[in-house]
């Protein structure tokens, strides 16, 4: 175990961070752990400052110098265009895995699961946290979805890795590639392709609606779950929350080179400064810190005592219950008693094992090979709202104008094909996609669209007095079809 102090970064963040930063630091000096700290301020008074990022240039350097940082909870302002600085710092350090155990600690704490102890392995910098918005007419706006190669591979990779590192041996990937074939279907194929590595270990697949469902009904089939940014956002705080708490749960954002802990939940700023404030979420996040800088004695000691306290029936207010608890405390009392039980052992509860080797897992992700990539197509999209939003009379006008090189193949509307042949039935709004390609393509055959053939027909569509406010191509990569179809076509 690690003896020369280390230098880490800490914020005190909004709301309770401060009530529970002191009480996580009193409770990691009482503990002996080997700590130096560097303290920024970050969240919502930089944020009205004027700093819209929520963050000082300053604060970053002093990030990157020490790599590791625990942070407590921050309040990102409503309105005025500020971006989550979670999601910011998550994603400048390249903090691609979020790492949230879950056991329930049952009967100290309620839950309807004895048994519960699992792992939510979320990727942590892509999916729709890319957080790339815009309105393209009055009535529609678009979120982009980016799922790349490297992202799977580095977030499956490291699910695996964290299960043979913690004795774990299940893991299960969690997607909705069955309507999202693209974009979640790489991530299940990724999947499929890194398990065959790991033998010893269970994998399984589950479409995300089912899977979250039978995560809320019998968590204890569970041990590692991956899955994408937002259902892991989702289904990590389902797993907190039926574990007894969300106050609870405590969170680890790996990256290469660099590290996060905090607690998952947020600033509570309706509580704060009322001594009432429930620190174990941090103080899990920092045991994982603990042992991510290879001090697992200290991080067992910490959540030993912890679990004994809670065993002893000393809970705070959001744990509190008639027949365990027998004395409810406030946040300043709660960490003097943590304080007083280092050194014990829970005798009901599971005793911490963080076990004596370096937590650490380095991932290397292989360089995608190119491959052969040929442009046959472009959808089209257009802000179009006529009286009657009649697909037939746009179709028609497209065609009109669609020029000597491509044809107008359908046309949808939210997806859902409405030209040709499309249902009276179905509601249009004024955001349509029009898929050209090439005259001659067929069902069977779809031959090259040179690309100065788009601009051309835009040229013409503009002409025409019909605004086209988006276009995407349409490829193959090594001869298959890599965009979607659409729904009727």
């Amino acid at each position: 175990m690690s003896s020369t102090p280390k230098t880490i970064t800490i914020a005190r963040g909004d709301g309770i961070g401060e009530e529970i930063m002191d009480s996580t630091l009193q409770i990691l000096e009482a503990s002996g752990a080997a700590l130096n700290y560097d303290e920024i301020q970050i969240g919502k008074k930089v944020y009205e400052s004027g700093v819209i990022s929520g963050i000082s240039p300053d604060s970053w350097d002093v990030l990157r110098k020490n790599k590791v940082f625990l942070k407590a909870p921050i309040t990102t302002p409503q309105g005025g265009g500020f971006k989550s600085l979670n999601v910011t710092i998550r994603k400048t350090l390249g903090l691609y895995a979020n790492v949230r155990p879950v056991a329930a600690l049952v009967p100290f704490v309620h839950s309807h699961f004895h048994t519960m102890d699992l792992v939510v392995v979320r990727e942590n910098e892509e999916d729709l946290y890319a957080g790339i918005e815009h309105q393209q007419t009055p009535e529609v706006i678009q979120c982009l979805k980016l799922v790349s190669r490297p992202g799977c591979e580095r977030i499956i990779r490291y699910a695996f890795e964290y299960a043979k590192a913690y004795g774990r041996k299940k893991v299960t990937c969690m997607t909705k590639d069955n309507i999202m074939k693209h974009t979640d279907g790489l991530f299940h194929d990724v999947f499929d392709e890194i398990k065959k590595e790991y033998p010893e270990i269970e994998a399984e697949h589950y479409i995300i609606d089912i899977g979250a469902a039978r995560l809320a009904d019998t968590p204890h089939w569970f041990d590692v779950v991956v899955t994408l940014n937002l259902y892991g956002d989702i289904i990590s705080d389902i797993t907190a929350q039926i574990s007894g708490s969300v106050g609870l749960g405590g969170s680890a954002n790996i990256g290469q080179d660099f590290a996060m802990f905090e607690a998952i939940h947020g600033s509570a700023p309706d509580i704060a400064g009322q001594d009432i404030a429930n620190p174990s979420g941090l103080l899990n996040g920092a045991a994982m810190m603990l042992a991510h800088l290879n001090m697992s004695d200290k991080a067992e000691l910490i959540t030993n005592a912890l679990l004994t306290t809670i065993e002893d029936g000393i809970h705070t207010k959001d744990i509190q219950s008639k027949e365990y608890t027998k004395q409810e405390v406030g946040t300043k009392a709660f960490t003097n008693a943590i304080i007083e039980r280092l050194g014990e052992k829970p005798k009901a509860l599971k005793r911490a094992s963080f076990g004596d080797q370096n937590h650490v897992i380095s991932i290397d992700v292989k360089k995608t090979p190119r491959s052969k990539k040929e442009l046959v197509g472009v959808d089209i999209f257009i802000d179009w709202d006529s009286t009657d939003r009649n697909p037939d009379t746009l179709g028609k006008k497209l065609e009109e104008n669609a020029g000597d090189t491509l044809k107008l193949k359908m046309i949808t509307n939210r997806g859902v094909k409405v030209y040709p042949d499309g249902l009276p039935e179905t509601f249009c709004t004024d955001h349509w996609r029009c898929r050209f390609v090439a005259k001659d393509a067929t069902k069977e055959h779809s031959p090259v669209v040179q690309y100065s053939a788009i601009p051309d027909l835009l040229n013409s569509l503009n002409d025409a007095g019909l605004d086209c406010i988006k276009t995407e191509n349409l490829y193959l990569f090594d001869g298959e079809r890599a965009y979607s179809l659409g729904q009727g076509e």
